[in-house]
Protein backbone atom coordinates (compact mmCIF):
# COMPACT_ATOMS: atom_id res chain seq x y z
CA UNK A 1 0.00 0.00 0.00
CA UNK A 2 1.02 3.61 -0.41
CA UNK A 3 2.00 4.98 3.01
CA UNK A 4 0.22 8.21 2.10
CA UNK A 5 -3.08 6.29 2.40
CA UNK A 6 -2.55 5.43 6.06
CA UNK A 7 -3.74 8.71 7.69
CA UNK A 8 -7.02 8.54 5.79
CA UNK A 9 -7.54 4.91 6.83
CA UNK A 10 -6.97 5.81 10.48
CA UNK A 11 -9.42 8.73 10.25
CA UNK A 12 -12.05 6.51 8.62
CA UNK A 13 -11.67 4.07 11.51
CA UNK A 14 -12.03 6.67 14.27
CA UNK A 15 -15.00 8.28 12.52
CA UNK A 16 -16.69 4.89 12.14
CA UNK A 17 -15.86 3.87 15.71
CA UNK A 18 -17.40 7.04 17.11
CA UNK A 19 -20.46 6.64 14.90
CA UNK A 20 -20.93 3.04 16.07
CA UNK A 21 -20.77 3.94 19.76
CA UNK A 22 -23.08 6.93 19.38
CA UNK A 23 -25.71 5.09 17.36
CA UNK A 24 -24.93 1.67 18.93
CA UNK A 25 -25.01 0.31 15.41
CA UNK A 26 -23.36 -3.09 14.71
CA UNK A 27 -23.32 -2.36 10.97
CA UNK A 28 -21.10 0.63 11.64
CA UNK A 29 -18.76 -1.70 13.54
CA UNK A 30 -18.53 -4.04 10.54
CA UNK A 31 -17.59 -1.20 8.22
CA UNK A 32 -14.41 -0.35 10.16
CA UNK A 33 -13.55 -3.41 12.28
CA UNK A 34 -12.90 -7.11 11.74
CA UNK A 35 -11.61 -10.12 13.69
CA UNK A 36 -11.48 -9.94 17.50
CA UNK A 37 -12.02 -6.19 17.58
CA UNK A 38 -15.33 -6.60 15.72
CA UNK A 39 -16.41 -9.36 18.11
CA UNK A 40 -15.81 -7.04 21.06
CA UNK A 41 -17.60 -4.22 19.26
CA UNK A 42 -20.66 -6.37 18.55
CA UNK A 43 -20.91 -7.40 22.22
CA UNK A 44 -20.59 -3.73 23.22
CA UNK A 45 -23.43 -2.82 20.86
CA UNK A 46 -25.67 -5.43 22.49
CA UNK A 47 -24.86 -4.50 26.08
CA UNK A 48 -24.96 -0.74 25.65
CA UNK A 49 -28.01 -0.94 23.38
CA UNK A 50 -29.89 -2.84 26.08
CA UNK A 51 -28.92 -0.32 28.75
CA UNK A 52 -29.36 2.84 26.65
CA UNK A 53 -31.98 2.15 23.94
CA UNK A 54 -31.91 4.71 21.18
CA UNK A 55 -28.17 5.21 21.21
CA UNK A 56 -25.70 7.34 23.12
CA UNK A 57 -25.31 10.67 21.26
CA UNK A 58 -23.13 12.07 24.07
CA UNK A 59 -20.52 9.35 23.68
CA UNK A 60 -17.12 11.11 24.02
CA UNK A 61 -15.22 10.99 20.75
CA UNK A 62 -12.18 8.79 20.51
CA UNK A 63 -9.25 10.78 19.12
CA UNK A 64 -6.14 9.05 17.81
CA UNK A 65 -3.38 11.43 16.73
CA UNK A 66 0.42 11.72 16.68
CA UNK A 67 0.30 8.65 14.45
CA UNK A 68 3.38 6.75 13.33
CA UNK A 69 2.67 4.24 10.60
CA UNK A 70 4.64 1.03 10.12
CA UNK A 71 3.96 -0.42 6.68
CA UNK A 72 5.57 -3.68 5.57
CA UNK A 73 6.40 -4.56 1.98
CA UNK A 74 4.00 -7.32 1.00
CA UNK A 75 3.34 -9.03 -2.30
CA UNK A 76 -0.24 -10.16 -2.82
CA UNK A 77 -3.06 -10.25 -0.30
CA UNK A 78 -3.99 -10.08 2.52
CA UNK A 79 -1.99 -7.07 3.68
CA UNK A 80 -1.65 -5.26 6.99
CA UNK A 81 -0.01 -2.26 8.62
CA UNK A 82 0.25 -0.84 12.14
CA UNK A 83 -0.66 2.64 13.38
CA UNK A 84 1.15 3.64 16.59
CA UNK A 85 -1.02 6.46 17.95
CA UNK A 86 -1.64 8.75 20.88
CA UNK A 87 -5.11 8.48 22.43
CA UNK A 88 -7.22 11.01 24.28
CA UNK A 89 -8.23 8.19 26.67
CA UNK A 90 -4.92 7.73 28.52
CA UNK A 91 -1.17 8.29 28.32
CA UNK A 92 -0.37 5.01 26.59
CA UNK A 93 0.28 4.38 22.93
CA UNK A 94 -2.55 2.66 21.07
CA UNK A 95 -1.35 0.23 18.40
CA UNK A 96 -4.05 -0.39 15.80
CA UNK A 97 -3.53 -3.17 13.25
CA UNK A 98 -5.35 -2.66 9.95
CA UNK A 99 -6.05 -5.58 7.61
CA UNK A 100 -7.35 -5.88 4.06
CA UNK A 101 -8.08 -9.10 2.17
CA UNK A 102 -7.97 -7.65 -1.32
CA UNK A 103 -7.89 -4.52 -3.48
CA UNK A 104 -11.66 -4.10 -3.19
CA UNK A 105 -11.83 -4.95 0.52
CA UNK A 106 -11.79 -1.89 2.82
CA UNK A 107 -9.06 -1.55 5.39
CA UNK A 108 -10.48 -2.46 8.79
CA UNK A 109 -9.00 -2.51 12.30
CA UNK A 110 -8.61 -6.06 13.61
CA UNK A 111 -6.39 -5.57 16.67
CA UNK A 112 -5.99 -2.84 19.27
CA UNK A 113 -3.19 -3.02 21.81
CA UNK A 114 -2.56 -0.46 24.55
CA UNK A 115 1.15 -0.21 25.37
CA UNK A 116 3.17 2.19 27.50
CA UNK A 117 5.41 4.40 25.33
CA UNK A 118 8.64 2.86 26.61
CA UNK A 119 7.52 -0.66 25.60
CA UNK A 120 6.63 -0.02 21.96
CA UNK A 121 9.09 -2.13 19.94
CA UNK A 122 11.44 -0.69 17.35
CA UNK A 123 10.78 -2.28 14.00
CA UNK A 124 13.35 -3.32 11.43
CA UNK A 125 13.02 -1.22 8.27
CA UNK A 126 14.76 -1.10 4.91
CA UNK A 127 16.42 1.90 3.29
CA UNK A 128 13.05 3.10 2.03
CA UNK A 129 11.46 2.95 5.48
CA UNK A 130 9.34 -0.13 4.88
CA UNK A 131 9.03 -2.76 7.60
CA UNK A 132 9.36 -6.53 7.26
CA UNK A 133 6.32 -8.76 7.67
CA UNK A 134 7.22 -12.16 9.10
CA UNK A 135 6.05 -14.91 6.71
CA UNK A 136 3.33 -17.24 7.94
CA UNK A 137 3.57 -19.79 5.11
CA UNK A 138 4.00 -23.31 6.46
CA UNK A 139 7.54 -24.62 6.15
CA UNK A 140 9.26 -21.25 5.87
CA UNK A 141 11.98 -20.50 8.37
CA UNK A 142 11.02 -17.36 10.32
CA UNK A 143 14.09 -17.31 12.55
CA UNK A 144 11.81 -16.96 15.57
CA UNK A 145 11.45 -19.00 18.73
CA UNK A 146 7.83 -19.63 17.67
CA UNK A 147 6.18 -19.04 14.28
CA UNK A 148 3.45 -16.36 14.45
CA UNK A 149 0.75 -18.78 13.27
CA UNK A 150 1.60 -21.14 16.15
CA UNK A 151 1.54 -18.61 19.00
CA UNK A 152 -2.21 -18.84 19.65
CA UNK A 153 -2.09 -22.62 20.03
CA UNK A 154 1.01 -22.42 22.22
CA UNK A 155 -0.82 -19.97 24.47
CA UNK A 156 -4.04 -21.98 24.77
CA UNK A 157 -2.02 -25.16 25.40
CA UNK A 158 -0.19 -23.37 28.20
CA UNK A 159 -3.43 -22.16 29.77
CA UNK A 160 -4.75 -25.72 29.65
CA UNK A 161 -1.68 -27.59 30.93
CA UNK A 162 0.75 -25.06 32.39
CA UNK A 163 3.47 -26.76 30.34
CA UNK A 164 5.55 -25.82 27.34
CA UNK A 165 7.79 -23.08 28.68
CA UNK A 166 7.31 -20.75 25.70
CA UNK A 167 6.00 -17.77 27.71
CA UNK A 168 7.57 -15.57 30.35
CA UNK A 169 5.82 -15.65 33.75
CA UNK A 170 3.43 -12.76 34.34
CA UNK A 171 -0.19 -11.76 34.91
CA UNK A 172 -1.29 -12.84 31.42
CA UNK A 173 0.35 -16.27 31.58
CA UNK A 174 1.07 -17.86 34.96
CA UNK A 175 -1.19 -15.26 36.58
CA UNK A 176 -4.21 -16.42 34.54
CA UNK A 177 -3.66 -20.01 35.64
CA UNK A 178 -3.35 -18.94 39.28
CA UNK A 179 -6.64 -17.06 39.11
CA UNK A 180 -8.33 -20.01 37.45
CA UNK A 181 -7.10 -22.40 40.13
CA UNK A 182 -9.05 -20.38 42.69
CA UNK A 183 -12.27 -21.03 40.75
CA UNK A 184 -11.88 -24.68 39.79
CA UNK A 185 -13.45 -25.89 43.06
CA UNK A 186 -15.26 -23.63 45.50
CA UNK A 187 -17.91 -24.38 48.15
CA UNK A 188 -20.67 -23.16 45.80
CA UNK A 189 -19.52 -24.06 42.25
CA UNK A 190 -16.84 -25.73 40.17
CA UNK A 191 -15.46 -24.47 36.89
CA UNK A 192 -14.31 -25.98 33.60
CA UNK A 193 -12.15 -23.97 31.18
CA UNK A 194 -11.87 -24.51 27.43
CA UNK A 195 -9.38 -22.46 25.39
CA UNK A 196 -9.58 -22.45 21.60
CA UNK A 197 -6.67 -21.23 19.42
CA UNK A 198 -7.42 -19.20 16.30
CA UNK A 199 -5.59 -18.61 13.04
CA UNK A 200 -6.03 -17.33 9.48
CA UNK A 201 -8.08 -16.76 7.47
CA UNK A 202 -10.67 -15.62 10.05
CA UNK A 203 -8.14 -14.59 12.68
CA UNK A 204 -4.72 -13.99 11.12
CA UNK A 205 -1.65 -13.36 13.25
CA UNK A 206 0.12 -10.38 11.67
CA UNK A 207 3.76 -10.08 12.70
CA UNK A 208 6.44 -7.44 12.18
CA UNK A 209 10.17 -8.04 12.51
CA UNK A 210 11.82 -6.00 15.25
CA UNK A 211 15.34 -4.58 15.31
CA UNK A 212 16.54 -7.27 17.70
CA UNK A 213 15.70 -10.07 15.26
CA UNK A 214 12.48 -11.04 17.01
CA UNK A 215 8.95 -9.99 16.11
CA UNK A 216 5.85 -8.28 17.42
CA UNK A 217 2.96 -10.72 16.90
CA UNK A 218 -0.77 -10.08 17.27
CA UNK A 219 -3.05 -13.07 17.82
CA UNK A 220 -6.55 -14.15 18.84
CA UNK A 221 -7.91 -16.87 21.15
CA UNK A 222 -11.36 -17.81 22.44
CA UNK A 223 -12.07 -18.93 25.98
CA UNK A 224 -15.06 -20.64 27.59
CA UNK A 225 -15.67 -20.83 31.31
CA UNK A 226 -18.48 -23.07 32.55
CA UNK A 227 -19.55 -22.75 36.18
CA UNK A 228 -21.71 -25.56 37.56
CA UNK A 229 -23.43 -24.82 40.83
CA UNK A 230 -23.56 -27.05 43.90
CA UNK A 231 -26.81 -28.89 44.46
CA UNK A 232 -29.64 -26.59 45.46
CA UNK A 233 -27.96 -23.41 44.15
CA UNK A 234 -28.69 -21.43 40.99
CA UNK A 235 -26.14 -19.40 39.02
CA UNK A 236 -26.40 -15.62 39.08
CA UNK A 237 -24.99 -13.00 36.72
CA UNK A 238 -24.85 -9.79 38.75
CA UNK A 239 -23.02 -7.38 36.44
CA UNK A 240 -25.68 -5.36 34.53
CA UNK A 241 -23.66 -5.26 31.30
CA UNK A 242 -22.89 -8.97 31.32
CA UNK A 243 -26.49 -9.81 32.19
CA UNK A 244 -27.67 -8.31 28.87
CA UNK A 245 -25.74 -11.06 27.02
CA UNK A 246 -27.46 -13.96 28.80
CA UNK A 247 -29.38 -16.49 26.71
CA UNK A 248 -31.10 -19.59 28.02
CA UNK A 249 -32.24 -20.07 31.61
CA UNK A 250 -29.93 -19.89 34.60
CA UNK A 251 -30.78 -23.19 36.33
CA UNK A 252 -27.69 -25.19 37.23
CA UNK A 253 -24.80 -23.71 35.21
CA UNK A 254 -23.61 -20.67 33.30
CA UNK A 255 -21.07 -20.56 30.46
CA UNK A 256 -19.11 -17.40 29.62
CA UNK A 257 -17.56 -17.05 26.17
CA UNK A 258 -14.70 -14.59 25.84
CA UNK A 259 -12.42 -13.42 23.06
CA UNK A 260 -8.88 -12.24 23.73
CA UNK A 261 -6.62 -10.22 21.46
CA UNK A 262 -2.96 -10.00 22.38
CA UNK A 263 0.30 -8.39 21.35
CA UNK A 264 3.47 -10.32 22.22
CA UNK A 265 7.16 -10.06 21.55
CA UNK A 266 8.53 -13.30 20.17
CA UNK A 267 12.32 -13.59 20.49
CA UNK A 268 14.67 -14.92 17.81
CA UNK A 269 15.23 -18.66 17.65
CA UNK A 270 17.96 -20.06 19.88
CA UNK A 271 21.30 -18.80 18.70
CA UNK A 272 19.81 -15.65 17.20
CA UNK A 273 20.18 -12.09 18.42
CA UNK A 274 18.88 -11.56 21.97
CA UNK A 275 15.36 -10.19 22.25
CA UNK A 276 14.42 -7.09 24.20
CA UNK A 277 11.47 -6.52 26.54
CA UNK A 278 10.38 -8.79 29.38
CA UNK A 279 7.41 -9.26 31.60
CA UNK A 280 8.23 -9.55 35.29
CA UNK A 281 5.91 -10.59 38.08
CA UNK A 282 3.96 -7.34 37.82
CA UNK A 283 4.00 -7.25 34.03
CA UNK A 284 6.86 -4.75 33.75
CA UNK A 285 10.54 -4.97 32.86
CA UNK A 286 12.87 -6.91 35.10
CA UNK A 287 15.07 -4.38 36.86
CA UNK A 288 18.80 -4.65 36.21
CA UNK A 289 18.43 -7.44 33.64
CA UNK A 290 18.24 -7.27 29.85
CA UNK A 291 14.60 -8.10 29.17
CA UNK A 292 13.76 -11.24 27.28
CA UNK A 293 17.27 -12.74 27.46
CA UNK A 294 15.73 -16.06 28.52
CA UNK A 295 14.18 -16.52 25.09
CA UNK A 296 10.58 -16.38 26.30
CA UNK A 297 7.55 -14.87 24.57
CA UNK A 298 6.56 -11.68 26.40
CA UNK A 299 3.09 -10.13 26.56
CA UNK A 300 2.88 -6.40 25.87
CA UNK A 301 -0.91 -6.25 26.08
CA UNK A 302 -3.91 -8.55 26.29
CA UNK A 303 -7.54 -7.43 26.03
CA UNK A 304 -10.25 -9.94 26.95
CA UNK A 305 -13.98 -9.34 26.66
CA UNK A 306 -17.15 -11.36 27.30
CA UNK A 307 -19.06 -11.88 24.06
CA UNK A 308 -21.77 -14.39 25.13
CA UNK A 309 -23.31 -15.88 28.27
CA UNK A 310 -25.45 -19.02 28.24
CA UNK A 311 -27.52 -20.33 31.12
CA UNK A 312 -28.54 -23.97 31.47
Amino acid sequence: MDRAEAPGILKRFTDGYNEAYRKLDPEAVDRVESGPLAEIGHADMRTQGALTPGGNPRYPSLVLDDARFTVPKQAGWPKFFVADTRSNRDRNRWLVVFLSDGPKDPWRAAYLSIVSPDRVPKFATDEDGYAEAVPVTAGRDTGLARDPAAVSRAYTDFLRTGEGGAFAPGPRTSGVREERDKLRRTPTFWTEFIDVPERAPDFPAPALRTEDGGALVFFTAHHRERRTMAKGLRPAVTDPRTRTLVTGELKTSVTYTRVSESAVRVPPAAGGKAAAGSEGKAGGKTAGKPAGDDGKIVFLNRIESVTAVKGE
